[in-house]
């Protein structure tokens, strides 16, 4: 398959025949969607859940989440039946605690990559498609997104990575929920506009970077969509 020339013809397509079109290209055979159940998340889903029910949920279970998005998690799972497939870091927080202190105030990339990238390196490793919730108006570090990326894991697998929304306003993501009937996240009540680990999330300090709260502004990225590589094929 030309690759470029496929991610040039689903850029155009709406997002749910972008779906349509990345389910038929045959390359579709093993699909999976990583979620952290923001609306953006449960979006994609949605319309996953309409082609594929039992589509595997990867939640990266880092320990550090609000209480809210757990109870989140497990009242969405049992409402839509999810085939919720928890990935989990090699130590758990005690653990890691113990062995390198607080990591999140002291090395918050290093403990997003043990407690988030090296889990989800190996949880994509059997799938051929990778759906996300990722959207170029989420940060100035995705405003080159594509809807379909063909991408290399640094075990040399390849593998599609999709994002329909890429070319959505966070208005769609609200307007398509509200019609779907899609209950959200509460911390968006209260102000937030990204949403991941409790301690490195606080309200956004510039209102045209939904992700200027996370990391005390001191990175815009946690790294689960940063250690793939575009690939060719």
């Amino acid at each position: 398959m030309n690759v470029e020339h496929f991610a040039n013809v689903v850029e155009n397509l709406p997002p749910e025949q972008a779906l349509d079109a990345v389910l038929a290209a045959g390359e579709s055979t093993r699909v999976c969607l990583t979620s952290s159940f923001q609306a953006e998340d449960m979006a994609v889903l949605h319309m996953l859940r309409k082609r594929i029910p039992d589509v595997p949920v990867l939640f990266l279970d880092t320990g550090y989440h609000f209480p809210q998005t757990y109870e989140y998690r497990d009242r969405m799972t049992k409402l839509w039946s999810l085939r919720l497939l928890n990935v989990l870091p090699s130590r758990t927080v005690p653990e890691q605690e113990s062995a390198f202190g607080i990591l999140y105030q002291t090395d918050p990339t290093r403990c997003c990559q043990l407690r988030k990238v090296e889990p989800l390196l190996g949880a994509l490793e059997p799938f051929d498609v990778w759906f996300t919730g990722l959207r170029r108006e989420q940060s100035p570090t995705r405003k080159n997104l594509k809807k379909v990326e063909l991408h290399r894991l640094p075990t040399g697998k390849q593998l599609w990575k999709v994002s329909l929304l890429a070319d959505w306003k966070w208005e769609q993501v609200w307007d398509y929920t509200n019609a779907n009937g899609i209950s959200h996240l509460p911390q968006y009540d209260e102000g937030y506009l990204s949403i991941g680990c409790q301690p490195c999330t606080a309200l956004p300090v510039d209102p045209n970077n939904p992700r200027s709260g996370r990391w005390g502004g001191t990175k815009l990225e946690c790294g689960i969509h940063t250690f793939s590589k575009r690939a060719e094929a």
